[in-house]
């Protein structure tokens, strides 16, 4: 049994029969859990998730990541900057990932179809196979709210039907890429505080300006916007689910997903609670891919499960959806 405190024994059942499901089916997650020494008795004698290997993120640059033998309805791929390989994950079933992305944002918020959903994702948009967008667009096809959709960059667009949605008090998600949100803050001639609607920043700057901390970035938002609190969204090429914060940058987990402290000096180990680590990640949404993760996001993990990232880890890839250092 695992002695993170956080590990239900339910998650962790599941989270061991899809470890030995993946370590059997899954070509190349197979072939890493062999290279850190596991055969066939070790692997199906694991009792612990604490003792799980877990797969280099970087493995989505240059391998198919599959578990069995199926077509994808999905590519998704990341916004690597120019120069860089991109991420690809192949989805078994599109549906399954956006019923996930739902459940998800429905265990923190409520239904997505009860919010209008003002989403301002100019990098995203503008190529193709973003996961990102895919959940945006299912949240916005389900929302009653007219004035629901995506803008590039016609902000007085957005801005009128923000005012609208204020107006008649219907709670709205102002989803956005940071550099995109920090854009329409300072070209606000005054502030426009809101009473019905979040902002939720996806992290990143994507190269368009200097990486500010967190704590700036929601400073700035806070006072354009007259909010106590800015929203933020973790989620990554590779991973079907995605985690939330509702203020203050700490992360919460839906049930699906669990974020594992990684040793910095010794990667096989975990890390002791609330001490800078790497963040190993559980997806079980990932059956059909790869469900351990292991991530170059440095980061720390609390004894409730909720965690914080405090950006790249050394020596890692700077790409587009690294969050911001706090």
């Amino acid at each position: 049994m695992s002695q993170l405190p956080f590990v239900h024994p339910e998650f962790e059942r599941i989270a061991l029969a899809l470890f030995r499901y993946q370590a059997a089916h899954n070509p190349v997650y197979a072939e890493w859990v062999r290279l850190q020494g596991w055969d066939t008795a070790r692997i199906e004698a694991v009792s612990s998730l604490d003792e799980v290997p877990f797969l280099p993120i970087e493995a989505f640059k240059t391998r198919e990541v599959r578990t069995g033998t199926w077509e994808p309805e999905a590519t998704f791929t990341s916004s690597g900057t120019t120069g860089q390989t991109p991420s690809r994950h192949d989805v078994a079933r599109l549906e399954a990932y956006l019923r996930n992305a739902e459940a998800g944002f429905a265990y923190f918020y409520g239904a997505p179809s009860n919010y209008a959903w003002l989403c301002l994702l100019p990098s995203y948009l503008e190529r193709e196979g973003s996961s990102l967008v895919a959940m945006a667009q299912h949240f916005v096809q389900q929302s009653p709210a007219g004035e629901s959709g995506f803008f590039l960059k016609g902000l007085d667009e957005l801005r009128f039907r923000l005012e609208t949605l204020e107006a008649n008090g219907v709670p709205t998600v102002i989803l956005g890429v940071t550099f995109a949100l920090l854009d329409w803050a300072e070209s606000l001639p005054k502030p426009m505080p809101l009473k019905h609607s979040i902002i939720m920043e996806t992290g990143g700057m994507k190269g368009r300006r200097v990486e500010p901390s967190r704590a700036e970035v929601h400073h700035t938002l806070q006072h354009a916007f007259g909010l106590d609190r800015i929203h933020s969204e973790y989620g990554m090429t590779e991973l079907l689910s995605q985690a939330y914060s509702q203020g203050e940058g700490r992360f919460r987990c839906p049930p699906s997903m669990r974020v594992i402290p990684r040793d910095l000096e010794a990667p096989r180990l975990q890390a002791p609670l609330e001490s800078r680590c790497g963040i190993n990640i559980v997806d079980l949404a990932n059956a059909d891919s790869c469900a351990f993760i292991a991530t170059e996001d440095a980061g720390r993990v609390f004894a409730d499960g909720s965690f914080e990232v405090l950006g790249r880890l050394e020596g890692a890839e700077l790409r587009g959806c690294s969050l911001m250092a706090l």
